[in-house]
């Protein structure tokens, strides 16, 4: 029974860990705008069994990701001083272990799209494809930013076509806003990493472009992200409460900006957390007001 029992501790301590790792508590980031797809997908309320199916999919493939990039990235974590102190450097996690807790994600994952249409299982190896790809992509191109944007985009398109079965118009528009959105705020978010990336040889937009161009091109991501923001709401003829919706946006990423304007990154916590939590959050509840509304 002791022993059981220690083990049972030691599981739920390394599941602890390896949850921490990932920052599980940032799903928020993405798991809204997969039900904002799934929402207008379905016109209202999706049924609660693709409903449940769509949040399984959409948090193993998140988690999958993370963790493979934390596994990859060990040996850079471990030289990062910013990052040595994460899991698999620190010595709390084993590798053999996080990959157990992948391949787990990656089965939800492929069980989750099975169950809610043929199309999304068989595009989910596709974006097991880019989940890998991102944790390479800074050893060759400064384009990781564009590539993790391509990877949380798979989250609004996946919920589209796991309610309608198709890939249309507004599913990749909405892919669209979240892989500005995401390649805006992750520019912002490796500026932090600029010394150690440009002496390891790394790439990316801040390496590529330096603090001032780098805060620019985090600029045209968002307003790119507004744009199709905009585009959506007249395809779709959405309402009232969506244009607030975008207006609130723009105030939350013109505030997100004005923190970091003069690269000042003891904000970005506020500016990287904080901001972009609220606006997925938004999306999603003027979202639900203006489709749920119309249906009243």
């Amino acid at each position: 029974m002791t022993m059981t029992t220690t083990t049972n501790n030691g599981l739920t301590s390394k599941i602890t860990v390896f949850l921490e790792m990932i920052k599980f508590s940032q799903t928020v980031f993405a798991l809204p705008f997969a039900l904002t797809g799934a929402l207008l997908a379905a016109g209202g309320l999706p049924g609660g069994r693709q409903l449940l199916w769509i949040i399984l999919a959409m948090v193993g493939a998140r988690t999958a990701a993370m963790g493979l990039n934390r596994l990859i990235d060990a040996d850079i974590d471990a030289r990062n001083p910013r990052t040595a102190g994460r899991a698999i450097p620190a010595g709390l996690i084993g590798k053999g272990i996080t990959l157990i807790f992948i391949l787990v994600s990656l089965s939800i994952l492929l069980i989750a799209a099975g169950q809610l249409n043929p199309l999304c299982l068989k595009l989910s190896p596709l974006a097991v494809f880019f989940l890998v790809l991102y944790s390479y992509c800074k050893r060759f191109t400064a384009l990781a930013h564009v590539v993790l944007g391509v990877c949380l985009a798979a989250a609004p398109i996946g919920a589209w076509i796991a309610v309608r079965g198709t890939v249309d118009l507004p599913a990749l528009l909405l892919g669209g806003i979240v892989l500005f959105w995401v390649a805006g705020f992750d520019i912002l978010y490796s500026l932090q990493d600029l010394e150690f990336d440009r002496s390891a040889g790394l790439h990316s937009f801040p390496v590529a472009l330096g603090v001032n161009g780098s805060l620019w091109a985090a600029r045209l991501f968002h307003l790119a992200m507004l744009a199709l923001l905009v585009t959506l709401w007249m395809v779709m003829g959405l309402g009232g409460f969506f244009g607030a919706g975008i207006m609130l946006c723009i105030a939350m990423l013109a505030y997100e900006h004005w923190l970091l304007k003069d690269g000042d990154l003891t904000k970005l916590d506020a500016a990287f957390f904080n901001m972009n939590g609220y606006i997925s959050v938004a999306v999603l509840i003027f979202t639900a007001l203006d489709v749920l509304v119309k249906r009243v």
